[in-house]
């Protein structure tokens, strides 16, 4: 139904009568509805506004959230446990949800509350034009009611003042006192009011055609047209608000496959979580390499009592087959030592006798010595020595350099790892040193393109740094083929009965911990490392001198069987180098050892191998 039957409804005469007011109030209510309409419109863009600042909020919440919970150290210090990388998975899809979130809020800005914005302004703007147009109309309508009103009111006044000049001629033409002249006076004033009320008949008359006429114009054309403007405006206004709700929910429509997926990565990393794995995990870190200790050899300390018949009432109770009780057995090695448990006391072990004979079927002395004892304690004093080291390292202990502070098998690992790292570096100088070498190669063919002379001291700094890393990777080797050969020699030690150890005279501390008697005992000397340098300074008459050599760089001689050098030094050279980066050469002094080739100039001797110079 058309707007334009609010008026319409009415019948003609009444409509006629009253149009102004009704035409009034129709415009009234038309301003408030158009206004009430915008209103809800702006209502809507707060709501939006509102819910997407919830969506910032909620979206900045999950981001700090996320960054709360990530791993603030490098990949490699963190936990490889499966149960940690699913967590971690489990923040980045968070982090990627919080992003839709995001995506949601800004859409929302952009799509729904900014396009509802620019179309309340627009609406304002047309509202005001068409109410505007509205009043125009009513301002022209009123003014010609005011002039036809004016009209009339002329024309009724001049009709009185005509009826009252009438009245005066008739009476005076009728008065026979009268003179000629005063009703002559009377006769033409009453010419002048009647032809003053003709012209104000026709004016109002005029006025009147006019008026109605353009009260016909304005509720038959204008009126409607304005009100039609009107609710068209709001028409499409409804039509915004249906089209900015349907916006509204595809803007959440449009993430939720992505956050679908981000749900699906969630659960995926929940599947991942492997309990063996981090078991094995938890297992490979904190293997120590030790080896578990071995059995105590049972000790007979009756091998100097004579068996008689009556020994089977007292003494060593009788076994079929001239073997031990073995609930006598346990009973003896019921405190077994092991690594981390509390020692048992030790009796002095006592020197064998001469093992008498025993007849055949009686009790036959087991085949272990004094000696195997000594052997076993002695490994369990010394894995007893490392507990102390392990606690110091959690209670953040300096590292040491070798890594002695670690389990054999962490330091394996660690130093294995160490190894690799430096094997990388050094492979990265020897290609850096081979492109400066092409590069230089070129430079000489063409010395147009630069000049080889300013690549030397990169050449010879990558050189360095290259005996540097070797150094290094030698040092490290060295280490880990100490740890690699303990292992195997513990392993051997325990699979051999011949041992160089004599059992210790001690007691144990009330704290578990084993105190020697440094009168009685006796130790093996430390084996040597084959990766160390003595051996070569085992000869008795020192080797000749080949040539000599300049020290080009300092050289600190940390590692064993090095030499400590000093920039511009002259040393002799004994032995050259065989390859391996060293060089073997003797100071002024008598003092033999080991230094980097690319650190010296040598020269040798004319009636050694030639003349020649190394850089």
């Amino acid at each position: 139904m058309s707007w334009l039957k609010i008026s319409n409804s009415l019948s003609l005469d009444l409509f006629l009568f009253s149009a102004f007011f009704l035409d009034q109030d129709q415009f009234e209510n038309l301003d408030k509805h158009s206004q009430w309409g915008i209103d809800f419109l702006e209502r809507y863009a707060k709501f939006v506004k509102e819910r997407l600042e919830i969506e910032q909020t909620y979206a900045k919440q999950l981001r700090s959230l996320v960054k709360k919970y990530c791993p603030k150290r490098s990949k490699d210090d963190e936990p490889r446990f499966t149960s940690c990388l699913s967590f971690y998975s489990i923040l980045n899809e968070l982090n990627d949800y919080s992003g839709q979130r995001e995506v949601v809020a800004e859409e929302m800005g952009h799509k729904v509350y900014g396009e509802l914005m620019r179309y309340s302004q627009d609406l304002k703007a047309e509202r005001k034009h068409h109410l505007q147009e509205g009043r125009k109309t009513q301002q022209y309508l009123d003014q010609c009611w005011k002039h036809m009103d004016n009209s009339k009111k002329k024309f009724e006044r001049e009709c009185k003042e005509a009826e009252k000049s009438q009245l005066i001629y008739e009476r005076l033409d009728n008065d026979i006192n009268a003179t000629k002249s005063e009703v002559e006076k009377a006769k033409s004033q009453l010419y002048l009011r009647q032809h003053m009320a003709e012209e104000s008949k026709n004016e109002y008359a005029a006025q009147l055609q006019n008026f109605n006429s353009e009260q016909w114009k304005h509720f038959n054309v204008a009126i409607p047209q304005i009100f039609k403007n009107l609710q068209d405006m709001d028409e499409r206004r409804t039509v915004k608000l249906g089209e900015m709700y349907r916006s509204f929910a595809e803007v959440e429509r449009r993430v939720i496959p992505i956050i679908s997926k981000c749900l699906e990565g969630m659960v995926t990393a929940a599947k991942n979580v492997d309990e063996h794995r981090d078991s094995g995990i938890v297992v490979e870190s904190f293997k120590s390499g030790f080896e578990p200790p071995g059995d105590f050899p049972f000790e007979d300390f009756s091998q100097n009592i004579q068996r008689t018949g009556s020994d089977g009432a007292i003494g060593t109770p009788k076994t079929e087959g001239g073997k031990a009780d073995p609930k006598h057995a346990v009973g003896r090695t019921k405190n077994k030592l092991w690594l981390f448990g509390k020692k048992p006391k030790i009796p002095p072990s006592i020197p064998p006798p001469s093992l008498p004979s025993f007849p055949s079927g009686h009790f036959h002395p087991p085949k272990f010595s004094t000696e195997r004892i000594a052997n076993h304690l002695s490994e369990m004093r010394n894995a007893k020595s490392k507990i102390p080291s392990f606690r110091t390292v959690k209670r953040g202990a300096p590292t040491l350099e070798d890594l002695s502070h670690l389990p054999p098998e962490q330091r394996r690992k660690k130093l294995q790892q160490r190894i690799d790292e430096l094997n990388k570096e050094l492979q990265k100088e020897m290609d850096q040193r081979d492109a400066l070498n092409k590069m230089k190669d070129v430079y000489e063919k063409n010395p147009q393109m630069g000049d080889p002379g300013s690549l030397q001291p990169k050449i010879s700094e990558t050189i360095c740094n290259m005996e540097k890393l070797r150094s290094e990777i030698h040092k490290n080797e060295s280490w880990l083929a100490e740890v690699e050969g303990k292992h195997g020699s513990r392993s051997e030690r325990r699979s051999s009965a011949d041992v160089n150890h004599h059992a210790p005279h001690g007691r144990e501390s009330p704290e578990g911990s084993y105190t020697d008697d440094h009168s009685q005992e006796h130790r093996s000397p430390p084996q040597p490392d084959p990766h160390e340098f003595d051996d070569e300074f085992d000869d008795d008459d020192p080797l000749p001198a080949i040539g000599h050599c300049k020290a080009l760089y300092s050289f600190d001689g940390s590692n064993e069987g090095t030499l400590v050098m000093k920039e511009n030094e002259v040393l002799y050279v004994i032995e050259e180098d065989k390859g391996d980066g060293w060089t073997r050469v003797r100071k002024q002094g008598g003092e033999e050892g080991y230094i980097p080739t690319s650190y010296v100039e040598i020269t040798l001797e004319k009636n050694s191998k030639g003349a020649v110079t190394y850089i």
